[in-house]
């Protein structure tokens, strides 16, 4: 089996860090090698400093794709952290739909890994929007770094276990049943939804008009501080004012450190 040395892993890991923001700890050498070594032995590979040549010289982005679809770890699930969902349903939308008058709603879903956040949040938009549905443009941005997963969110096929948690009228109005197993998000819900590859650590991000909310949550935690806030300070720079940020319930920002103004556990605004 191949091995990484402390230097190869240095260089390896720096290289992710100042291109995609994700922080790999020391420790998490020995989960970086078990990850990747197929992909050297397959590849023909006799070191991780030839890898590393590799990855950083490949201009195709084919293998830095890959790289970056074996590392991450992508865990997300329906109505995760589910008062963040209850929040935006209950508090956000009204106040939101009151303010905007050109009735353009721009919700973006950060690092939406396999499309169950962004799902979640065209759902609920959708059903909040029952009687206007003709007169709004309510479309979710949802992007994420990895093909990967966006290919399977766009696919949009689910285990049944997987939209266990969703009320009983979504799953009738929302999913098709294509057998026992599985269920696929339907056509209109996946028509609200634009999936996008982004990376969250470019210094501009291509919207041409400012956010009125911003999912961005779960991702934050592999970044170090100042890689942290430098996102968040973008993100700030492009919501309108009045604004809401979600972020992990893990996560959390200084309020010294950040335009934003605390709101709730996780939950911030732009005022």
């Amino acid at each position: 089996m191949i091995s990484i040395t402390e230097r190869e892993f240095a260089q390896l890991s720096e290289f992710i860090k100042q291109n995609y923001g994700i922080y790999l700890k020391s420790e998490k050498q020995a989960l970086v090698l078990s990850r990747l070594h197929t992909v050297l032995e397959q590849s023909g590979f006799k070191s991780f400093t030839d890898y590393n040549n590799y990855v950083m010289n490949d201009k195709t982005g084919s293998a830095v794709t890959t790289l970056i679809n074996k590392i991450t770890t992508n865990h997300t699930y329906f109505m995760r952290e589910s008062d963040h969902f209850f929040f935006f349903r209950d508090k956000v939308l009204p106040e939101l739909a009151q303010k905007i008058k050109d009735r353009d709603l721009r919700v973006w879903c950060a690092a939406c890994s396999t499309g169950e956040e962004s799902y979640t949040l065209a759902m609920i938009i959708d059903e909040f929007f029952t009687k206007e549905k003709g007169i709004w443009d309510k479309k979710v941005l949802a992007t994420d770094i990895s093909e990967k997963v966006l290919e399977t969110a766009r696919i949009g096929k689910y285990k049944s276990e997987a939209i266990a948690p969703l009320p009983n009228q979504w799953k009738l109005n929302y999913f098709t049943k294509c057998d026992d197993e599985h269920y696929m998000v339907s056509e209109r819900i996946k028509n609200e939804v634009i999936y996008r590859k982004l990376n969250l650590m470019d210094e501009r991000f291509p919207f041409k008009r400012k956010l009125h909310t911003v999912f961005c949550r779960n991702v934050m935690i592999y970044f170090d501080n100042e890689t942290k806030l430098s996102l968040v300070e973008r993100i700030y720079d492009n919501m309108e004012n009045g604004g809401y940020l979600f972020i992990g319930h893990s996560e959390s920002l200084g309020r010294d450190s950040t335009r934003f103004k605390y709101v709730m556990p996780s939950v911030y605004v732009k005022e």
